[in-house]
Parts: C-alpha cells; structure tokens; sequence
C-alpha cells in the first residue's frame, strides 16, 4: 500500500500569515476563474457549472507547516525561493529521491500522469478514442515495455532503491485525493469521462527516457524527406538542397580530442581512417525545367519528371549523387511508402520537440584563462518545443552531510516524473547537453508471409504479443504486435498506407516476389534495454573528469554531446551513446532490404572508440549541433546529416571576440551571447538585396529599412520584420512551390505537371496537389540547411532554382536578382495585410509570437478551457539558427515553434554566482503564481538568482515545508 500522507498545521504565526496573504491572492484568482465559467455556462458549456473556487484551490500544494509521510527515515526541509523552485535537504538518498517524488507530484502530477500515458500508449485512457491510433503505434513501438526490461535486467540496485522512494513520494502525494484534488484538468476530464489517476510505479519513471530518446533519434526525417523529394526533383536537385557540412567555415566539436585516450589520437589534417557510407551507382542525369532526366544507380532505374513551375528529372536509382537512394526501392510506391511512415510519425505526441524537427541546443564551456574568475563557466540552453508547463523542472537535492549513506549534492533541471538532475551541478562539477543527431534509426523493408518474414534465405517466425488497449468512454480494442530479428516493430501493421503501397514498392531483380506487398520494421538504439538511468544518478555524483566519463559511458540513449567543466579549473566533452555500425553504405539512408543480412546492423562502437576533448589548448569548447569530427579525421560514420554550424561558429566568433588583446569572460557575458540575435542569412542576402531596382515606391520605402540595418533580430526591429519576410518569400519561390505535395504545408494548393507510376505524362497534363504537412514541419522551414543551400546558389545566378512564373500582377523571374526583386514585392504586401501599411509600426515582435499551450486540454479541450489553461502570446526576439535560437518555420509562418526551453550559465568559481531560468515556471497549475512567472523574464533574456551553498539557499528562501517520518 502507498504510504500514508498526514497534514499538519502550520507551526507559526509567521507561516500563518504568509499563508493566510497567499490564500487573499489565490481567491482572486479563482473568483475571477469563476466569473470566467459562469459566462462560459451561459454560452453552454455546461460542464463549467460544477467548477469553483474549491476545485481551484484545492490542487495548490502545501508549501509551508509540516506533513507525515510514511516511509521517511528522518525529517526532510522543502525550502522554496520566490519563485516556488525547492531546494530538498534530508538525511538518507531514500529520503531524499522519496521527497522529490512527492514534491513534483505537488507541482506537476497532471504532466506526469499525460507523460506515462504517453509513455506506455494508454493515451485512450484519458482522452478516449481519439488517441486509439496513436496508442496502437506507442504500444508496437512497446517503449514501457523496454523499460521494464531496463528495470529488471539492467538497472543498478541502487538506482532502482532511488526509483522505488521516488514512486513512494509521488504515491504519498496521491494518497487518499481525488483528481480534483490534484489538478484543474482532471476536474474537466473527470466529468467528461470518469478518469481517476492511478499509483506511479519506478517504470513509469524509465519510460520517459524512451520518448525523450524518439524526439532526439536523429536523422530519419532527413532520409524520408530527401526521399519524398525523388518525385519532383532529380538526384542533382536533391544534392543541392543537402549540401555538403562546410567544414572550412564552420568547426566542428572536436578540434584536438581523441578517441582512445591511452592508443589512438586523431587530429585536424591527420589520416585516423576514412568515412564509410558514401554513395555508389551513378547519380541520374538532371532534367531541365519542364522536361525530364533519367538516373541509373546500381540496379534501380527510373523516368526523371517535371516539378510544379518546372523543376527537374528524378533519379531512381541507388546511391547516387546524393548518397540517399535505397538499394532495391524506387519510384511512386518508396515516395508513397515514406508518405505513409511520416503520416504515423507526425501522430506521434512530441515528448520535447517538434516530433523531432528543429531540435537543437547551446552549450559551451570557457576555462579559466579566458575568464573574469579565473575558473570555467559553462552555459547551457537545449532547444525544443514551448510547452506549458515547461519540459523541465528545477530543483535542488541536498544531503545534508554527503557520506555514504547519503551521496548527492546536486542542483539543476530534471524532469516532472524523473528522480535526480539531468543537467545542472554539484559541488564539484557541471555539465550540459545538446543533441548530437547520430544515426540510431533504420528502416527495413520486410517479405511478409503466412508464416513469418524472409531472412536469408529462410522464412523465420514473427515474435508477437498481444495488446489491450482500453478506451474511455468506448469498447477496448485489441491488437497484435509482430517483431522481426533483432526485436523490430512491424511498423507497417499499424498504418493501412503502408501495407497498400508496400504492394508497389520496387525493388530489384534479386528481390523475393512481394506477394501482398512489404512490411516496414525499425530498428532503434532505444529499443534495446539499456543504462541511462543509471547514467543520471553517476553525472549527479560525479566529482572529476573520469568520474564524469564513467557515467556519461551508461548514457546510452539518446545519444547526447555533454560538455564538462570542473572547480580544479579543467573543462571536457565527450560523445556518449550506443551508436551502431554498419557495413553497406545504403544503410543509415533509406529502407533496406530486410532480406539481406549485410544491411543488419554489425555492432556499437566502443566507448574508446567515441570522440571526446579535455583541457584544449584553445581554452574553450562549443556544442550547438554541428558536425562532432573533421571531415577526414575519424574512422567511423556517425551520421550523413549534421546541424550546419551556423550558431555553433557564431558562439565561437562571439568567444574569440571577446578574448582577444587579453579581454575575459563574465558570467553576463555568456548570458548576453545566449542572447545574441545576429542572422547570418541577413549577412549574406542583405547586401544584394539592397542592390536591387524596384519600381513600385512602397516596396522601395520597405527595402531602405534594411540599409544600415545591423542584422539584429530584436522584437521591436523593424528591419528584421521585412528581412524575414523576404528571407521566407525567397525560399517559398525558388524551392518551396517546387517541392512535392508531401513536404509543402496543408492548404497550399499549386497546379503542377501530372505524374503516374512511369514518369511524367507528355500531354501537358495539370493536376491540383495540395501541401499535406502542417506549418511547423513542412518544407522550406528556413534552418541553416537552407542557409547553405542558398550561400551554394549565390554565385550561380541564372540557376534553374532562381527561376519561378508569373503570378496574377507579380512577375516571373528569370534569374536570382529578378526572383529577389519579386521576394522583396510579395513580403512588401504580405506585410501590409498582416502589419498594415505603414511601415512604422511593423516591428519583428508582431509577427513573431510565442503562444504557451497546454499540451492537452489546451489544444484540443473546450474553448473556455484552452482559455483557462493557455497563456500569451509573448513578442521574441531571435529567430531560425540565431544563437538565441526562437525557431519559426519559414514555409509555415512567423510564430515561434521551439525556443530556448531554458537557459543557465554555470560559475565554477563560487557556484552561488551561477545563473537560470525556465520557460514557464515551477508550477503545473493553471492559477498558480509560479505558472508563467518566470517567462517574462526568460523573454527578456534575463536569469534568475541560483543558489545552492546552504546560506545562500537559506537566504532565498520563503516558504518551507517540513516532511516528518
């Protein structure tokens, strides 16, 4: 049985004063919140009827007097700052993971509950039969099952003795309360259908992992957009929309590391090995606009095809070109087979991104040597969708002496659901992350027969289970889960697409006969059992560089770069993760045959095989998702698709500017470069634009804002606004309205050259496509891949990209300075609708809003719900690749779609100087003070105060909570 929470009443006159003020506050609010129902009742809704203050306030957490816990071996302080983040001090690690438990539960149970019902695909449980097909996809991917096997076969005693006290805590909290009483949601899914939240179990807690590990799995959406782009362009087209890393303009990580720190070194200009997975066949020839181009590539071959406002030939061979072909596929049936994949993908419910699109981070370190303090500081700032409440969690966990019975004293971010810190400190080190975007993922196609699958050779059995999914409000429905070699999901059972196009897919001579057609099965890192976990609590006690390394060895999915400094004055990075290797360079690419076993995965690479840097003699280190090795100095393929470096090398320029003549580094310093709003793109483009002939004297008046204009993205920018309006224009004419209707956002509709299952049809046939991915993940979205795509094209100015028709008054170009002439029209008005006529009152902030929304009910619930629940909007400032990096996708709009989810700077010199914020703020209820209070700040590029010495933690606080044995 859970144990037994009992209260206690506040044992001063103080406390129940302090008590007594913040109830004066909360029942304004909630009067005001019924006021809000009342005419939401009036209007209808009928369900507001039974809210009041009492549901309000019933869900607040106690944060000041004192409470029972059963299970507790000693007393544990909660001392909360101004800002509700708790600081835990308690005597035992059980007592101290088991606290945490119960105080998260306080703030976030809500989060927690959606999270591990995500997590295990009981969605349908809560939100009833909407959620059934993403539940039957969760449940094939059968991540808490994973999760159980961590827990049971690979987990430590000791991490599992901290998962059990964690669930305790949060089961202490949910002892004895209903849904109302634990959050506002629960009130309206309670009348909606009966839901009542269940005991959090240690699983529940390792699951999370599993999706935190799907958002960041690299690169799949790559293979399958470059794929979906065959029906439309040639193999050329394809290469010049993925140019090559610019290795001589953009450094990667690591500079002087090593791999194999006692035996083996690699160096900038050294010969440690050649990349594998390099293309081969030959790239098909490119079409020219409005006719066709053929393309052979090992044995696959295909008609090329003309694309909307003529685009060029497809090749549909293998490898080619653009090292991107799948070896045995080809034509309409891969396209429509990858369409289908991405349609199941994108109902996937992102953990912490865009289900995967526009993920990226900050992260460097700077040693003492360039330094005010003459000790490193370490910044941090990991980007992923806006959520509210925030994907992360700040707290504190203190032992009160560190011994062996009680080893952590650390300090940072975690997530809601998750015991220990992730990123953050101790008393000893700090450390950050950012997504390393490594290859971890495969697609396989599969020969499916009555008795099983084909591999080599032979027919070999399915492994299945069988699946309950229940339905609130509805009849459960049973599936059935196939698993190939390996352990791969069929994905292909649980999307009728993909079984009717895998009856199309071609494939070579050498191919089984498809009989009903191909399954689709995935290979994932994260689907094997595996240490992470265990991960968390080593980097929490970590106090050195090897221990650092030993830890960071048991992070193995996701692959994550992790940045280190140190109060002995060393700073660090290393590459963890299990990152496999493969011997046929199609692999990692597309979907493989798999029949064949030479696509099967061949191992993981050692940990010594992995790069990392310590102490360079450059003095600092930058992570913001650019390539992690030099293009010749490693041996091993991590993967074909880096972040471009554009923050990365801003970061670095930023550093170096400031060093140089012997200047050092402050710890605002490092904030106001987490703020830097620079674009790069401006750089380039500005320049040319401003050399540009324009009739028409209102599209001029909006040109001369970009002279002296100095390339800043700050909200109240005026220039910034019509520089990315432009900047969007120009990427929608020359590549997005050529792009197939797979990539291009739903609604946008284009009148394009007919295509069937042979080619192109010859009799100038038009056909209406409509774009079928939403605005925030459709194509161009504006990122440094396209930075480079178009630097590439600069010095090719009559390019058949630059070319695009005529449209009603606006006129078709020709080359790249009449498309930009016609960019620079078509933002002038698309301006004036949005921001009105008069250009002194457009400013960046207007167009590029930040909207906080609950991830449930504030997306799909009621109106006066998603009134309730929702906050903003916010004006930013930054932009796409900027180092304050408020994402916006270009061919979807302005408004911001992944932001800084928080940032801190780290000061290793006195650790009580180190400074954070958070997006949203500590609590997960919707009047509560601490909801959004910290967003103001986090928009302003502000950081808060945070303490972590006992005194200083003393110093801040405002609230404490005693919980007693």
């Amino acid at each position: 049985m859970p144990p037994n929470t009992t209260a206690t009443t506040g044992d001063t006159a103080t406390t129940g004063a302090t008590s007594v003020k913040s109830g004066r506050k909360k029942g304004r609010r909630a009067r005001l919140l019924v006021l809000v129902l009342v005419l939401a009742v009036i209007g209808g809704i009928a369900f507001g009827a039974y809210w009041s203050i009492s549901t309000v306030r019933a869900s607040f957490p106690q944060t000041t007097g004192s409470l029972r816990l059963e299970g507790l071996s000693g007393p544990v302080d909660v001392k909360r700052d101004g800002n509700g983040i708790p600081q835990i001090y308690a005597s035992s690690d059980e007592d101290l993971f088991m606290a945490q438990g119960y105080v998260q539960a306080q703030d976030r149970f809500y989060e927690m509950d959606v999270r591990r019902h995500m997590t295990s695909g009981r969605l349908s449980e809560m939100f009833g039969k909407s959620q059934v097909k993403n539940d039957e996809f969760l449940r094939t991917l059968g991540w808490d099952r994973i999760a159980r096997q961590e827990y049971d076969t690979k987990l430590s005693a000791a991490t599992k003795k901290y998962l059990r006290a964690y669930a305790a805590g949060v089961n202490a909290y949910l002892r004895g309360k209903d849904g109302e009483d634990i959050s506002l949601e629960y009130a309206a899914l309670g009348f909606a259908n009966g839901y009542r939240p269940q005991k959090w179990t240690p699983v529940d807690s390792v699951s999370w992992l599993k999706a935190m590990a799907w958002d960041l799995r690299g690169n799949m959406q790559d293979e399958i957009d470059r794929a979906l782009m065959a029906s439309r362009l040639g193999p050329q087209q394809i290469q010049d929309l993925y140019p090559q890393y610019p290795y001589g303009r953009n450094k990667p990580i690591v500079q002087e590391g090593q791999y194999d720190e006692l035996t083996r070194t690699f160096r900038q200009g050294g010969s440690a090995g050649t990349s594998t997975g390099t293309g081969t066949g030959t790239s098909g020839t490119t079409g020219t606009p409005g006719g066709t181009g053929t393309g052979t590539g090992g044995t696959g071959t295909g008609t090329g095809s003309t694309g909307a406002g003529g685009t060029a030939g497809a090749s549909q061979g293998t490898g080619g070109a653009t090292g991107s072909a799948t070896s045995g596929t080809s034509g309409s049936g891969l396209t429509s087979q990858l369409a289908g994949l991405y349609r199941v993908l994108d109902d996937v419910p992102a953990a912490v991104g865009v289900n995967g699109q526009g993920i990226g981070s900050n992260s460097w370190v700077v040693s003492g040597k360039y330094t005010v303090s003459k000790k490193p500081l370490l910044a941090n700032d990991p980007h992923l969708s806006a959520s509210l409440p925030s994907v992360w969690y700040q707290m504190g966990l203190h032992c009160r002496t560190v011994s062996g019975k009680c080893r952590y004293d650390v300090a940072g971010y975690t997530f809601a659901g998750m015991p220990g810190v992730i990123i953050g400190h101790n008393a000893r080190i700090a450390w950050g992350l950012t997504n390393s975007g490594v290859d971890v993922t495969d697609l396989y196609l599969e020969k499916v027969t009555a008795n099983g699958y084909l591999y080599d050779g032979k027919v070999r059995p399915f492994r299945t289970r069988e699946e309950t999914i229940e339905v609130a409000g509805g009849a459960a429905k049973k599936i059935v889960v196939r698993q190939t070699r390996d352990g791969m999901p069929l994905l292909s059972d649980r999307d009728g697409e993909l079984v009717k196009v895998g009856r199309k897919a071609a494939v070579d001579a050498a191919a089984p006969d498809r009989g009903d057609g191909y399954g689709i099965a995935l290979r994932w890192t994260a689907l094997d059992p595996g240490t992470t976990m265990d991960a968390v609590f080593a980097l929490d006690r970590a106090a050195d560089w090897r221990d650092f390394r030993a830890a960071a060895a048991l992070f193995d999915v996701p692959s994550q770069n992790l940045v280190y400094a140190d109060t002995a004055g060393h700073i660090g990075y290393t590459l963890p993760g299990r990152i496999p290797t493969r011997t046929s360079a199609d692999s990692g690419a597309l979907p493989v045959p798999g029949w064949d076993p030479k696509y099967r995965w061949t191992g993981f690479l050692d940990e010594d095989e992995l790069p990392f840097e310590f102490d360079p003699e450059r003095g600092y280190i930058v992570t913001a998702n650019q390539a992690v090795v030099g293009k010749d100095d490693y041996p091993y393929t991590l993967t074909r698709d880096w972040g471009y470096g554009t923050r990365s090398q801003r970061i670095t320029d930023l550093i170096e500017s400031k060093i140089k003549d012997g200047g050092r580094i402050s710890t605002d310093d490092m904030r106001q470069m987490q703020m830097d709003n620079s674009s790069e793109i401006a750089k380039l483009l500005v320049p040319r634009l401003l050399k540009i002939n324009l009739d028409d004297p209102d599209v001029r008046e909006a040109q001369k804002l970009l002279e002296g204009w100095d390339y800043t993205q700050d909200a109240d920018s005026a220039a910034a606004a019509y520089f990315n309006a432009v900047w969007r224009n120009i990427l929608k004419l020359a590549f997005g309205n050529k792009l197939p209707k797979e990539l291009r956002v739903k609604g946008q509709c284009l009148w394009v050259d007919k295509i069937d299952s042979t080619g192109p049809v010859d009799d100038d046939t038009k056909v209406r496509e409509c774009g079928q991915r939403d605005a925030d993940q459709a194509q161009p979205d504006g990122g440094d891949r396209w930075f480079e795509v178009v630097r590439t094209l600069m010095d090719k100015p009559d390019s058949d990209w630059w070319r695009t028709p005529k449209s009603g008054t606006r006129p078709a170009a020709h080359n790249r300075d009449q498309l930009f002439a016609r960019a620079m029209i078509d933002a002038r008005w698309e301006l004036t609708a949005k921001l009105g006529k008069d250009i002194d009152s457009w400013n960046w902030g207007r167009l590029h809003r930040l909207f906080l929304k609950n991830q449930t009910l504030g997306t799909e619930g009621p109106e006066v719900v998603r009134y309730i629940l929702n906050r903003g909007p916010w004006k930013i400032s930054g932009g796409e690749a900027t180092v304050n990096a408020s994402g916006w996708n270009a061919a979807g709009g302005y408004n911001v779609v992944w932001v800084p989810s928080m940032r801190m700077v780290v000061n290793l010199a006195d650790l009580d100087k180190s400074k954070w914020i958070n997006l949203t703020g500590a609590s997960g209820h919707a009047f509560s003070a601490h909801y959004t209070d910290q967003t103001g700040k986090w928009a302003k590029g502000e950081l808060l105060p945070w303490s972590f010495s006992d005194d200083a933690v003393g110093r801040s606080t405002r609230d404490t909570l005693v919980l007693k044995p």
